[in-house]
């Protein structure tokens, strides 16, 4: 059976990985979504064409095929040797960059004609127009996305286990040869996995809450009860009215 020791030695290790790979690809595909996405919504072609070309270029490759070529081609290619786990941060942001660049893009997109017109009524740039009117704006409606494709990119940093970078599945991989005990160990894996998605999900409702706050537009902080509670009050309230019409 699976020992304390082997806890502690290999799966705490694990996890601390697993969490480092999710936030630094997470950093660093936020970066790529924001400045992609807003490329994509540009007036001119070219930069609309050369952002297009990245969006479908890592939307359509393989994250584990690119991971094989950071570490394997690359070296041979170039000269130039990636680090096991710099290989895998660096695929999972560009790829998961491509993935929220649509995102954003859609969001920026969705935002009032009017609103930018009164940007240029105001005399604003572009630039301005983007970080005071459009992105303020765009950005409640990015989180509900991003919050999944989050918890996809927490799952995919399993594969960097096959890099040689020792994250929890790769961790998992060796208590179970070590154990000899497949149940117990993948059963921990896939709690494990399950508590981080559950918390990024929490973490990302509270940023989603602040951010539609910003716009006016902040949800109840109430749970499932009070919510279903406040539409009951609502129905007999809407019911009193129809009634009260009809005693009229």
């Amino acid at each position: 059976m699976m020992t304390q020791g082997m806890f502690e030695n290999y799966f705490l290790p694990g996890v601390w990985v697993t969490v480092q790979v999710t936030l630094f690809s997470a950093a660093l595909a936020a970066v790529v979504a924001l400045i992609v996405g807003t490329l994509r919504a540009s007036r001119l072609w070219i930069v609309r064409f050369l952002s297009g070309v990245y969006f479908e270029l890592f939307r359509g490759t393989s994250a584990l095929i690119l991971m094989f070529w950071l570490v394997f081609a690359v070296p041979l290619m170039f000269r130039w040797q990636f680090a096991p786990m710099y290989a895998g941060v660096l695929a999972l942001g560009l790829t998961y960059g491509a993935y929220g660049s649509e995102v954003v893009r859609g969001a920026l997109a969705a935002v009032p004609v009017a609103q930018r017109e009164a940007g240029v009524a105001l005399g604003f740039t572009r630039f301005q127009r983007l970080r005071r009117i459009e992105l303020p704006q765009a950005w409640p409606e990015m989180v509900p996305p991003f919050n999944n494709l989050l918890i996809e990119l927490l799952k995919g940093t399993a594969l960097v286990s096959t890099i040689m970078v020792a994250d929890m599945t790769y961790a998992g991989n060796l208590v179970r040869i070590g154990s000899n005990e497949s149940a117990p160990v993948y059963t921990l894996l896939l709690v494990l996995y399950f508590v981080m998605a559950f918390v990024l999900t929490r973490g990302m409702r509270v940023l989603e809450r602040h951010a539609k706050a910003g716009v006016g537009q902040a949800p109840p902080r109430g749970g499932l009860w009070s919510r279903l509670a406040l539409r009951e009050s609502a129905g007999e309230g809407s019911g009193a009215l129809t009634a009260g019409g009809a005693a009229r």
